[in-house]
């Protein structure tokens, strides 16, 4: 019977020793143990296999090779100096090739993935300026910890050196930005470079690069393809007992404890809930894992930090002790040096901005249920009395926020609007700009959204390509992008790729015709504001164009069933929204 293993927390799907027994895992399916969804899952095969085809190639055992090991799709565009390893990838039945308008959509889309499911994607481009566009989607992606690969082609090995056509030195242009980086000199190397482009980008949660002469893609050559079983280490990792008895001690000992979850407890909602609910704890987030919980739990308040809420504020100030889970501790999410016990897998987090009393490295899924077996449950019912008033307070202030009535729309009551439509199970792909202040703070995840951003890169474009990415991880569910006209124009091309592929992603466009977060923040130091206004498109009538769905919201009257429209349709749609950009001027 088939064995499958999710490439996130390595738990096995062994049909032989299931109730249920799936030769193919079914549609819908998740990780049982991280909650990942069932693209991340890999068939196992239990011995190494010679690949051998009539004619096959370096090229065809290098993509043979990756996609043994859970690599499922390539996101590029093809050119000369790779064409080799893009016709490896269109005879390999394993392998989702999608053609892209713009390299930084690639790589974006892949570092998205990467965020998504923990799992890696790949994106795939030509010499010099191809492999040159991949930089800022890959930076994305090693900023947040996201495992992506890039293939890049190059000049034929001979050519090397003397300043070909295209000739860049990639080897050195790769190598700040990866955690592997390698050039295929020999058909020899071809099996051991690919499988370590996987597992470095897997374990290090980083990006790994191959640059393949064009010539060597072209070799005849067969090889041995290793198994993902044997070659992978398992991370369902916990600290030893004594420093979980020492962090549970110090979580008893505390009056005002708070949880605050970063980005790495992202699939450990439940269990992080059980244990604020066992030792009657709030929880905040950092705005980069917003969805970590349904944000409509009493216990929940608000996110922490730029944007984030009063209450959160409050209660972290006050705390006597933050439980820190799975945050990098950035400047923005404004963590105040407190008694802590931190949670990572990361041992570099551990400690980063000031030292902490208890610093447990691990998986959270061994952690957190182990962390709640171990404190005693309290009641503290003034402490939950101040939590309520606080929410209450902050859940009013953000109502005054709401105007229906206001030409040109006001954010919030956008947000409002699209937070009471979306389905509960939606992904949210969050561009970078003014909407972003917005939805931090406004915007309530429910239980099985997800949301996904730029965090330390915060790079503008990254909504559309996200998207896309979510489309293809989720194609069942609905996918948002809340944009707004500044970000969504950098790569906005690409929407034809989500026309050309079915990808019936809904793109909500604050259009305030501004650079509108920059114009606040030149406001705010006292500048003229000045070249931040942008020539404004009619990009509901650009989606019809392209061969979507376009739609224009110019009052609040119109948003309810504009937005109703979106979400009914099987296309991909832009919605263009008349946004005030003077909220707070």
């Amino acid at each position: 019977m088939a064995k499958y293993r999710c490439t996130v927390c390595n738990y096995i799907y062994d049909a032989d020793n299931e109730e249920k027994k799936f030769e193919e895992l079914p549609d819908g399916w998740s990780c049982p143990v991280c909650n990942s969804p069932k693209n991340v899952f890999v068939l196992l095969t239990e011995k190494s296999e010679v690949y051998e085809k009539e004619g096959s190639t370096v090229s065809d055992i290098m993509v043979a090779q990756m996609a043994e090991l859970g690599l499922k799709h390539v996101f590029g565009i093809p050119g000369t100096s790779i064409l080799g390893v893009v016709d490896a990838i269109r005879r390999n039945d394993k392998l989702e090739f999608i053609q892209v308008r713009h390299e930084q959509t690639a790589a974006l889309m892949a570092s998205a993935y990467g965020k998504l499911t923990g799992h890696v994607a790949a994106c795939l481009t030509v010499a010099g300026p191809g492999a040159t566009n991949l930089a800022t989607g890959l930076y994305d992606a090693k900023l947040d910890n996201s495992p992506v690969v890039a293939m890049t082609g190059m000049v034929q090995r001979q050519l090397i050196g003397p300043g070909s056509f295209q000739e860049i030195d990639q080897y050195s242009f790769f190598e700040p930005l990866t955690v592997f980086n390698k050039i295929l000199m020999s058909k020899d190397q071809t099996t051991s470079l690919s499988a370590l482009a996987i597992k470095h980008s897997i374990i290090e949660r980083g990006v790994s690069h191959i640059g393949i002469p064009n010539d060597v893609q072209k070799l005849p050559y067969s090889s041995k393809i290793a198994p993902f079983e044997g070659n992978f280490p398992n991370r369902a990792t916990k600290p030893a007992d004594y420093l979980m008895e020492k962090a549970a001690k110090i979580i008893d000992q505390s009056e005002r404890p708070v949880i605050i979850a970063g980005f790495g407890a992202m699939g450990h909602g439940e269990v992080l809930l059980n244990i604020a609910k066992r030792i009657m704890a709030p929880i905040t987030t950092t705005f980069k894992a917003k969805g970590v919980l349904d944000e409509t739990e009493e216990l929940y308040v608000g996110s922490h930090g730029g944007i984030g809420s009063t209450s959160s504020t409050k209660l972290v100030n006050d705390a006597d002790l933050i439980i820190v889970v799975g945050s990098s501790f950035s400047d923005m999410t404004q963590i105040p040096e407190k008694k802590t016990v931190q949670i990572d897998m990361d041992p570099m987090m551990i400690a980063k901005q000031y030292p902490v009393k208890v610093g447990l490295i691990g998986n959270c899924s061994e952690i957190l249920p182990a962390i709640y077996e171990l404190v005693q449950e309290k009641k503290r019912p003034e402490y939950l009395k101040e939590i309520k008033i606080l929410n209450n307070e902050w859940k009013n202030l953000l109502k005054e926020d709401i105007d229906d009535k206001k030409t040109p729309l006001r954010a919030p009551y956008i947000i409002k609007v699209l937070n009471d439509k979306i389905a509960d199970n939606a992904v949210i792909t969050l561009d970078v700009g003014e909407h972003c202040w917005w939805f931090g703070r406004n915007f309530w995840m429910k239980k099985s959204q997800k949301m996904v951003m730029s965090g330390y890169l915060a790079t503008m474009g990254f909504g559309l390509p996200a998207a896309l990415a979510s489309q293809i991880i989720y194609p069942d569910r609905q996918v948002i992008c809340i944009t707004g006209d500044g970000g969504f124009s950098m790569l906005m091309a690409d929407f034809l790729t989500a026309v050309k592929n079915n990808l019936p992603i809904k793109v909500f466009i604050f259009n305030n015709q501004q650079l509108g977060m920059i114009m606040q923040e030149k406001k705010m130091e006292g500048y003229d504001i000045w070249q931040t206004e942008l020539q404004n498109l009619d990009y509901a009538a650009y989606a019809r164009e392209c061969g979507g769905v376009g739609i224009t919201v110019k009052t609040p009257d119109e948003l309810p069933k504009s937005v109703d429209k979106a979400l009914s349709t099987d296309k991909p749609v832009i919605v263009d929204i008349n946004t005030d950009p003077m909220r707070f001027i």
